[in-house]
């Protein structure tokens, strides 16, 4: 396990030598940006009003304070479920050239030939830290889509050292929850065996 400093605009070689397991810390831009932005860019084909191009997206629903005057204080960002925006993140990647797509748990196949076709990361920011995350917003300087709500819009933020992001997928398309499924299943079958010979069921 290494450590790498990413700091956006993020470039293919910025991240290529970066391998699952490995943690990153962000500084820079980074766009929370969730189901529904995913769908009007995917399926109504909608261009991104906010450029992500060699920048960070995040699966979040963000808690936002409104300061009046176009202001606005990240109060809580805790990541959402990744694997809900799979269906659309292989075609999110390739049009926007997204290079870090953060969020919470895995993603699937769709997701690997992303990252491996297009150089992209995803990573994933341990759940249950919102108010921590939140502390690494240094500033809200866009909001875009304000009709899809607080938790859909697209609200861009300059963070520094965001983070510990543990990369779930790397370039090479290597998904570090499949593997460790793969890793888990063979230490299952082995413990079950085991329990087998310990245990006669009542009849």
């Amino acid at each position: 396990m290494k450590k790498f400093y990413l700091t956006t605009p993020i470039k293919d070689e910025d991240i290529e030598d970066i391998r699952i397991g490995d943690i990153v810390y962000l500084d820079g831009i980074m766009v929370t940006c969730r189901d529904v932005a995913h769908r009007r860019l995917v399926e109504e084909k909608r261009p991104l009003p906010v450029d992500v191009a060699n920048k960070a997206i995040l699966h979040a629903g963000p808690i936002i304070k409104d300061l009046g005057n176009d202001q606005y204080e990240m109060i809580a960002v805790g990541p959402t479920t990744s694997m809900r925006m799979e269906k659309f993140e292989e075609e999110f990647v390739k049009q926007t050239n997204v290079k870090l797509v953060i969020g919470k748990g895995g993603m699937g196949a769709g997701t690997q030939r992303a990252c491996k076709n297009y150089k992209a990361l995803h990573l994933v920011f341990p759940a249950g830290n919102a108010v921590f995350a939140a502390t690494k917003v240094e500033k809200i300087i866009d909001a875009q889509w304000k009709d899809l709500g607080m938790p859909e819009t697209l609200w861009v933020c300059k963070v520094h050292d965001f983070g510990p992001l543990i990369v779930s997928i790397d370039t090479q398309g290597d998904n570090l929850f499949e593997k460790n499924k793969i890793e888990f299943n063979k230490r299952k079958e082995a413990e079950i065996a085991k329990i087998d010979k310990e245990v006669q069921f009542i009849k």
